[in-house]
């Protein structure tokens, strides 16, 4: 997910340094634009249209930027989730890319088979994960269920990687 982790970078530098872009990135636009695409791959997911991996990156992206423009104007200039969220972020996906996805080839068959009947649970679908994703960007009194959300969508993202692998 190198655009996720590219765009947290971003965003948690444009944060910290209170540069002026910050204005560009709580356009409404860019919230309705953001929220639409990720409700596009969300349908392509749930019809089984979506099998790469990129999607991901696509959508934890546009919700990423989705969350920052809805909720940036709704709380006080110097609040910290803003920077720590997006370094959260960075951190697990990072770790689930490089130990888990990374060494995907690696796994014996054993535990190959139990990965594949995990990550094909009903609860575990990446539909099921995004729509949760999705519903918790309007939770703004509960402002820790979108990085909860955000963390199952990565360590999904990691089950379908390891999934994928080429046997």
């Amino acid at each position: 997910m190198p655009l996720f982790i590219v765009l947290c970078l971003i965003l948690s530098f444009l944060v910290q340094s209170e540069h002026p872009i910050q204005n560009l990135l709580i356009a409404p636009w860019l919230t309705y634009t953001a929220v639409g695409c990720a409700a596009l791959i969300m349908l392509g997911a749930l019809f089984k249209k979506l099998k790469s991996l990129m999607w991901f990156d696509f959508f934890a992206s546009t919700m990423l930027l989705a969350w920052f423009s809805y909720w940036k104007p709704l709380f006080v200039a110097d609040a910290p989730m803003f920077f720590f969220f997006p370094v959260y972020f960075i951190v697990i996906t990072a770790f689930v890319w490089v130990f888990f996805v990374g060494q995907r080839d690696k796994i014996d068959r054993e535990s190959f088979t139990y990965v594949q009947k995990f990550a094909q649970h009903s609860m575990m679908q990446q539909w099921v994960i995004m729509l949760y994703v999705l519903v918790s960007l309007a939770l703004l009194e509960h402002f820790l269920q979108y990085p909860v959300a955000m963390t199952l969508l990565v360590i999904r993202f990691a089950l379908s990687g390891c999934v994928q692998r080429e046997t």
